[in-house]
């Protein structure tokens, strides 16, 4: 290689070097718009249940769900059933509790009447119910309490998921987070 091609070949290492370490520089984490600091818990398996259990019965204030699935059953240590219980003592020590649920197109598909069996027992123990739009699905599994606790993740509120499946969640204490989560419910 002459003087020249190895003189290019310097600069554009010190090229490749210096853009790398812009790269590196620049995953510094910054805090743009829609960041916000919190706290935030890991929620493995079965650890979801009793954490939301405890926060539905700590709540003050309010509480939202929004859950593509909620599936209550006559069966003992039904989890699902022990939630919708803590919805209702809730509502009634007049926490504003409000539980959107989905609903699909096919009349006959089993996750509405699963979805309009727990509607049922809720309202009759005060709960606000919605239901989302039929044409556009909402497999949301998220809670907001109290305006500041936030949990979000794969559960939905079904016996396999708060007893048997792997299933991850968070719960993340912002109340930022929570507005932004609010927000976005309001709008199903």
């Amino acid at each position: 290689m002459n003087g020249t091609g190895a003189t290019l070949k310097k600069w554009w290492v010190a090229v490749v070097i210096f853009a790398l370490a812009t790269l590196c520089l620049a995953t510094v984490p910054v805090h743009a718009e829609g960041s916000y600091t919190a706290t935030t818990t890991l929620l493995r398996n079965q650890e979801y249940d009793d954490a939301l259990l405890k926060a539905v019965g700590d709540a003050r204030r309010s509480v939202i769900f929004s859950f593509y699935l909620f599936k209550i059953a006559e069966s003992r240590n039904n989890r699902p059933r022990a939630i919708a219980a803590e919805l209702i003592k809730a509502a009634r020590r007049g926490v504003e509790v409000t539980v959107i649920l989905e609903r699909n197109t096919d009349a006959r598909d089993k996750l509405n009447d699963e979805n309009r069996q727990t509607a049922a027992l809720l309202t009759r123990g005060g709960v606000r119910v919605f239901f989302d739009a039929p044409g556009i699905t909402s497999h949301l599994k998220t809670a907001v309490i109290d305006s500041r606790y936030v949990f979000i993740g794969s559960h939905n509120l079904t016996q396999s998921a708060l007893q048997y499946n792997n299933e991850l969640s968070v719960m993340i204490d912002s109340p930022e987070m929570a507005a932004e989560i609010q927000a976005y419910l309001n709008r199903l």
